[in-house]
């Protein structure tokens, strides 16, 4: 039904990359195609070549590279007349912009990019745009408002056999499940993302499944020594693929499963090595995560009752501040948790 997964974010010379492809080399091989796309005087070409640069350095967490490679990948576009390629160069930048956690600016981006791909006949970028808009909702929190455009986005993707974009939509529907506490759903939907990524070869999207499954097998089942095995099994991916962003969040999500074991000294340090990769990129959501994670890790370890109060409520403002309704939700439970809430009103 599905056949092997592809990014199309890689063009031009760059078609032959794999989804799997390090993101190392993926810099290496985009970076020398586009001084040779600018040598030879062809914006087009310059503009394919860079955005795969924009879209490795966005990966590797080099937010600024990132930046300043979909901009010139747009420019390039724009001086070639391809809309289409445009609309790729949005894609990336307002990916980039939600990875930031500048999620107004994301929203404007992608909405340019979904209306310039249909524009510009390209199907792929218009839903990969469209995805990005439903991804930033759900990360906000807004699951009523984004819930029916992932569904849609699913039907569309299972309709083309398109296995990438069917396995990033699953998750997405998955992890609002999860979110609303439908464990099972959640689970399903994981485990067939999971199949599917496998099947395609996605490595990618098969750690991010795996992720997503062990988070459910440790809240719902208690059983920490699997999901620790499932994290492990996407932690070897993201290490061969260089996945910066999924490696943090693995770790993060590591600490999750030793907290919730009363593992505490293992899950500080565990948030610890997370918050330190999501600040040397610039990740404010996987931060401020972290941050809330490595608070609750210290609290049961005996830190000061004001110095936790003091700790949530500025993390409560972090978080109102970027627009994660969801995650301060989940500042709010910590409060109660350790019965600070009196504390910061």
């Amino acid at each position: 039904m599905y056949g092997k997964a592809f990014a199309p974010e890689y063009q031009g010379a760059l078609t032959t990359l794999s989804v799997n492809s390090s993101l190392t080399d993926v810099l290496a091989a985009g970076t020398e195609q586009l001084k040779a796309a600018e040598r030879a005087g062809r914006p087009d070409e310059v503009a394919r070549s860079g955005l795969a640069v924009a879209e490795a350095q966005r990966r590797l967490g080099r937010v600024g590279d990132a930046d300043r490679a979909w901009k010139a990948s747009y420019r390039a576009a724009r001086e070639a007349g391809d809309t289409a390629a445009m609309a790729w160069a949005l894609w990336s930048g307002g990916t980039l912009a939600r990875q930031r956690g500048a999620f107004t600016l994301a929203r404007r981006l992608l909405e340019l990019a979904a209306e310039l791909g249909e524009r510009g006949g390209d199907i792929v970028v218009r839903g990969y745009s469209l995805a990005g808009l439903a991804e930033t909702g759900r990360i906000q929190g807004d699951y009523e408002a984004v819930g029916r455009l992932h569904e849609q986005l699913l039907a569309e993707a299972r309709k083309r056999g398109e296995a990438r974009h069917t396995v990033w939509a699953l998750e997405g529907i998955a992890q609002i499940h999860r979110n609303t506490g439908s464990y099972d759903t959640a689970y399903a939907m994981f485990e067939e993302a999971a199949e599917i990524a496998a099947g395609a070869d996605d490595r990618r999207g098969n750690a991010w499944a795996l992720r997503g499954l062990a988070d459910i097998v440790s809240v719902r089942d208690g059983d920490v020594e699997r999901a620790l095995g499932l994290l492990s099994e996407a932690e070897t991916s993201c290490r061969a693929m260089k996945l910066s962003s999924a490696l943090a969040y693995n770790h993060k999500m590591r600490g999750n499963v030793l907290y919730r074991a009363g593992r505490y000294p293992e899950a500080r340090d565990l948030y610890e090595e997370a918050l330190a990769e999501f600040r040397a990129m610039s990740e404010p959501r996987g931060e401020a995560l972290s941050r809330l994670g490595l608070a609750k890790s210290l609290a049961q370890l005996g830190r000061d009752r004001t110095e936790t109060a003091a700790e949530l409520a500025e993390l409560d403002r972090t978080l109102e501040r970027i627009g994660l309704r969801h995650a301060r939700e989940m500042v709010a439970r910590a409060q109660q948790e350790f019965g600070v809430a009196e504390d910061v009103r």
